[in-house]
């Protein structure tokens, strides 16, 4: 006997996702997730290239102070006038970098507000990495040791007490501790210190392997990745977007292939990248490009490995930050630099890192360090953008800063639910005929 019975076919938007950063990656893992086809663009040979490449490798609830406050700014022109200074700025004029700053302190009035909301959404984050980060194996040096903040005088220890405060507010709990304590935590430590803050629950990790593993999941799960592209513009059909890009030579005297690639949505996470192509879709997106240093010191000795912390550490007067990626690698990173799309490794801006390893570390030997510059793309506000745009199918989800590694994984999530609940995947019910046995 013959039956119709009901089965389901899924209709799945085409989303393409364009930035294979952090950002973009645990994007398109997540939209892949929830059932849409993804395909993401770009310019690097492989995923986590560029600001994902080197960070300072914390996984930090307990960073996530935004930076919009009088403090800030007098610091920053105090700094300004030290070439070694945690803060430097380019003195030359440019109306973006004037006028993001001028957006900057109109966003004080927000501080209280955006650095709760970022610590829930940093605590969010956490459950979403180390779940994925479980279901598909991925190594990433993740180190569950917690981050010790080190003050080294009372005005900057009670400063942190009241950002305390509102990092309880937004559900952290990060507890006062004393010099014994700190080096209790932290043994290899050294230097006088005024007292410190603990996070137990803030961890570590290599933001380079964990993008990858995740680009490397993401395909399997049939994620199609176009590299090598460079996106020349984005423009919207009405009936979806159209993303013309162009492919390196086959030689070279060949000429750059252009190629066009139509999708149904698209999800903005291009890093410093993404201000021009959100201009080309009619949306404001007011990134500004802050570079940071980090030097990866290669631990060759066994008296090196001993020396160096495995506790992450944020020092608050000079900003830097370390990590422990694995036995033979330690992360030092710092510095906020003020210089347009400008990715030169500076010697100056270099040596301070070294020179504070050796000072905190002295049996580390930093004969062998590895330098490294990103920009980390920033919003007036220190809050990502993540939405939609003005045209329907058009989303973004970039602008995270120096937390980019932390938020990623939740802002990831909340992207692909505004994606679904706009573009979602339909199950559209099909007849098929299936012979019945009779009982």
């Amino acid at each position: 006997m013959l039956q119709s019975v009901s089965s389901f076919k899924i209709a799945a938007p085409h989303i393409a996702v364009i930035g294979a950063g952090i950002t973009g990656i645990t994007t398109a893992y997540a939209l892949s997730d929830k059932g849409h086809a993804v395909t993401v663009i770009d310019r690097q040979r492989y995923a986590a290239m560029e600001t994902s490449f080197a960070n300072g490798g914390q996984l930090s609830a307990s960073n996530a102070e935004v930076w919009n406050s009088w403090a800030t700014v007098l610091k920053g022109i105090k700094w300004m006038l030290k070439a070694d200074a945690p803060l430097l700025m380019n003195p030359m004029p440019s109306w973006h970098k004037y006028s993001w700053m001028a957006e900057f302190l109109g966003n004080i009035a927000n501080y209280r507000a955006n650095t709760i909301e970022t610590t829930r959404l940093a605590i969010k984050a956490r459950k979403y990495m180390f779940d994925v980060a479980a279901r598909e194996g991925i190594d990433f040096n993740h180190e569950q040791r917690g981050i010790l903040h080190i003050y080294r005088d009372k005005a900057s220890f009670d400063g942190a007490a009241r950002t305390n405060e509102l990092y309880a507010a937004g559900g952290l709990e990060r507890r006062a501790v004393t010099p014994d304590e700190m080096r209790a935590i932290e043994p290899t430590l050294h230097g006088d210190y005024y007292g410190g803050f603990y996070t137990p629950s803030d961890s570590t990790g290599d933001i380079h392997k964990f993008t990858r593993g995740l680009a490397e999941a993401s395909a399997r799960r049939g994620v199609r990745f176009i590299h090598e592209a460079s996106v020349e513009s984005v423009k919207h059909t009405g009936g979806g977007v159209d993303i013309t890009y162009s492919l390196p030579a086959d030689d070279e005297n060949g000429a750059p292939s252009h190629q066009v690639l139509h999708a149904d949505g698209v999800v903005v996470c291009a890093g410093v990248g993404s201000r021009d192509i959100a201009a080309g879709l009619g949306d404001r997106v007011n990134i500004y490009p802050v570079k940071g240093y980090s030097i990866t010191v290669m631990l060759d000795d066994e008296a090196s490995q001993k020396a160096a912390p495995w506790v992450s550490l944020l020092d608050d007067k000079t900003k830097i930050v370390t990590s422990r990626l694995g036995a033979d690698r330690f992360r030092v990173a710092g510095t906020a630099e003020f210089n347009g799309e400008n990715r030169d490794i500076r010697a100056d801006r270099i040596r301070p890192l070294v020179d504070w390893t050796r000072h905190l570390f002295p049996g580390v030997a930093t004969s062998r360090v590895v330098p490294w510059a990103g920009l980390r793309p920033m919003l007036p506000s220190m809050m990502p953008r993540v939405g939609a745009g003005k045209l329907p199918g058009v989303f973004y989800n970039t602008g995270h800063g120096h937390l980019g590694w932390t938020l990623s994984c939740a802002t990831a999530q909340m992207i692909a639910e505004t994606v679904g609940t706009a573009m979602p995947v339909e199950r559209a019910p099909s007849l098929q005929k299936v012979s019945l046995s009779a009982a």
